[in-house]
């Protein structure tokens, strides 16, 4: 059926004209959730997570250097001290306990997460092999809603310790859901080989994800390092991120635990959001096919302001990789990438590429300083890319290794919320429409 007369309506009612920008300033109503000077709008309390990217001096926003805290660690630290390949695990571990394990206490959770890697009988088969989907963030969706019908236990029981339970076993799963879901992708639409490995439970979160996506099921101990740090960096990012927000938004109705985790990938699906890393790599294959990898500061500063005029990529005027909603000067998790990678890259023979991402970055900080009077961060998008490539990670998969990740932030401010604020999310909104008489369908 043509649904194309349905556009004649649209548009026809008053009720359909701009709201103008004068009414949001007049009624006080913050756009974004953004107060003017960039801040967001306070909705909650949270002892999970901090993204510290500036400090309020004497009333006024300051920039200042980035760091983001779990549970009141730096990240900085938890990177430095992360033991080999489970130092995800043990950032779940924090954040869901709220405390870092002793090497008894972690062993015993990851001796436990592991237990849960295997999907429930059929699940692979009926809900991924027989049902791909074009889009792995949609078909995630899906299985997190189709998790709920193999849940022995009552799906919707909302009890704190039952969230947290169902949470662990959706953090073990995920894992083998994404890889499946991308396996079942390439081979229904790309007609590629179907490989199917099954998770290992003597290897960590990152190591399976690897072996899981690669054919010869073969990885280096510092590939599957950059993947466990990439991990521990997306693990959660404060209660006011988008999907964060999302979760807890959906489960202060009362609703099940996989509801929200759907709602939640919904939300990161966007370009806005998890989605945004993609568009890093996409701009940047297409700088390379455009200039090389240019030492020329000139040539490579010329492009620059070719993207951000809106005349080179996706005509956006957008340099992908930079600027950030909290951080000012610096993003700590693209501090720590940066590093991160530049030890695969040396183990691969990539320095070359590495060095000019490095240099990129320079160039267009002091574009922006130069052409806008303005100090603006490299984002861990930026370099998650990157790492992604050396780790020769599909594109496809980039936003549900997000997702992998971060479920495990999702789960804790869940389960925040429930135990100190129990309340449903209602904000309010100002109707700014006009009222009028109603008029019978004879006479219209």
């Amino acid at each position: 059926m043509n649904y194309n007369y349905l556009a004649q309506f649209y548009g026809k009612s008053s009720n359909y004209t701009d709201i103008p920008n004068r009414l949001y300033k007049e009624y006080n109503v913050k756009k974004g959730l953004r107060n003017e000077d960039g801040t967001g709008v306070r909705m909650g309390l949270t002892r999970v997570s901090d993204v510290v990217g500036y400090e309020i001096v004497d009333g006024v926003k300051t920039n200042t250097e980035g760091d983001l805290y779990y549970r009141g660690y730096s990240v900085y630290d938890l990177i430095k001290g992360k033991p080999g390949c489970n130092g995800f695990e043990e950032v779940c571990f924090l954040l869901l306990y709220g405390y870092l394990p002793n090497k008894t206490d972690l062993q015993r959770f990851i001796d436990v997460v592991r237990s849960l890697y295997a999907l429930p009988d059929e699940f692979l088969e009926m809900n991924l092999l027989r049902l791909p989907g074009k889009n792995l963030m949609n078909k995630l969706q899906h299985a997190a809603l189709t998790l709920y019908n193999y849940d022995q236990d009552n799906p919707d029981d909302i009890d704190v310790y039952k969230t947290m339970l169902k949470g662990v076993s959706l953090l073990a799963k995920f894992p083998s859901v994404a890889c499946y879901a991308y396996q079942s992708k390439i081979h229904h639409f790309n007609r590629e080989s179907l490989i199917i490995h099954y998770p290992r439970e003597d290897y960590s979160i990152a190591e399976n994800i690897l072996y899981m996506l690669r054919e010869d099921k073969k990885f280096t101990q510092k590939e599957a390092n950059l993947l466990d740090a990439i991990l521990v960096l997306h693990a959660d990012h404060g209660g006011g991120n988008n999907s964060t927000f999302t979760n807890v938004v959906i489960s202060s109705t009362g609703t099940d635990l996989y509801s929200a985790i759907s709602g939640s990938i919904g939300s990161l699906k966007g370009p806005r959001h998890g989605g945004a890393n993609i568009k890093v790599s996409e701009m940047m294959e297409d700088v390379v096919q455009e200039i090389g990898y240019s030492t020329d500061e000139a040539v490579v500063k010329a492009l620059i302001r070719k993207i951000l005029a809106g005349d080179f990529y996706d005509h956006s005027g957008l340099v992908y990789g930079f600027g950030h909603a909290v951080y000012t000067i610096s993003d700590p998790r693209a501090e720590i990438l940066r590093s991160c990678c530049e030890t695969v890259a040396r183990e691969q023979f990539k320095m070359e590429e590495f060095n000019f991402y490095c240099f990129f970055e320079k160039c267009v900080k002091e574009v922006i300083l130069e052409d806008k009077n303005k100090v603006i961060p490299t984002n861990v998008d930026y370099y998650s890319g990157f790492a992604y490539e050396m780790l020769q990670i599909p594109r496809d998969m980039y936003t549900p290794l997000f997702v992998i990740s971060r479920i495990v932030g999702w789960v804790a401010h869940n389960l925040e919320n429930k135990l100190y604020d129990g309340k449903i999310m209602r904000p309010a909104t100002k109707y700014v429409g006009e009222n009028v008489d109603y008029i019978p369908m004879k006479e219209r």
